[in-house]
């Protein structure tokens, strides 16, 4: 009954309640002999709907985030973690300013692979907007409060997206005479990442991280409800898939 209530409201809710409105719309055209167009909106609708699925998101991300998988025995000469967003003034418990959920995520397996490896940290990520973070900088302090030493923490804060990331990291890898950098980032984001550090000369040793579905899928009917998670979720996937084809194919 409690999964019953939550297909039902689901469609009471945005985006549920547009597709409500427009199927009304449509049958509204169709009776007015407006067929071409009721069509349209009911096709529209229908891939609309799918994208705000969870069943089309697991399927569409979980195909994403397969690409690679992290090595069982990591090895390395230094870590580097890319960013992925920063707020600038929230309270933290050091300071001023915090990283977001895929590169807190992301923070997380560094530190751990540090604990183990115990090479340096090279953490990537500019201030991208005016009110938003300096990613690398929060990272540090972060670091830090979580025990690695400052010396073993190589700060890069310029870059403003992933092929910058890549740039400005091969840079500070050559001034360090790093040769063999393990690469951390979201699982969704390596495929693109590996390609970008690839088209400046880098070969890097991916470890994704921050999953945000399983290997293994279910089916549930609550699968079919639409949400506004499951529709950016597949945005992203879009997103990453476009961005691909512009660092493949546009990008020197």
């Amino acid at each position: 009954m409690i999964y019953l209530l939550k297909f039902g409201a689901s469609f009471i809710l945005p985006p549920g309640i547009f597709f409500l409105s427009f199927i009304i719309l449509a049958i509204f055209l169709w009776r007015r002999n407006e067929h071409a167009i009721a069509s349209a909106f009911i096709g529209l609708t229908f891939v609309f709907y799918l994208l705000s699925t969870n069943l089309v998101a697991d399927s569409l991300l979980g195909n994403l985030e397969s690409v690679y998988d992290p090595p069982s025995d990591p090895k390395g000469d230094v870590i580097i973690m890319l960013g992925g967003g920063a707020t600038k003034d929230t309270p933290d418990l050091d300071g001023a300013g915090g990283l977001s959920g895929s590169p807190a995520n992301r923070l997380l397996t560094v530190v751990r692979l540090y604990n183990r490896l115990h090479v340096p940290i090279l953490v990537s990520g500019g201030q991208v907007y005016a009110d938003s973070g300096r990613e690398a900088v929060i990272a540090k302090r972060m670091l830090l409060s979580l025990g690695v030493k400052e010396s073993d923490i190589l700060v890069e804060d310029q870059s403003l997206n992933t092929r910058q990331n890549a740039k400005f990291s091969h840079e500070m890898l050559k001034k360090n005479m790093l040769m063999e950098p393990i690469l951390v980032t979201s699982a969704f984001h390596m495929e693109r990442a590996v390609l970008d550090f690839q088209k400046e000369n880098v070969v890097v040793k991916p470890f994704p991280t921050d999953y945000m579905v399983n290997r293994e899928h279910a089916f549930h009917y609550n699968k079919l409800n639409p949400s506004a998670g499951a529709l950016q979720a597949n945005a992203m996937v879009l997103q990453e898939k476009l961005r691909m084809l512009v660092t493949k194919y546009l990008e020197n």
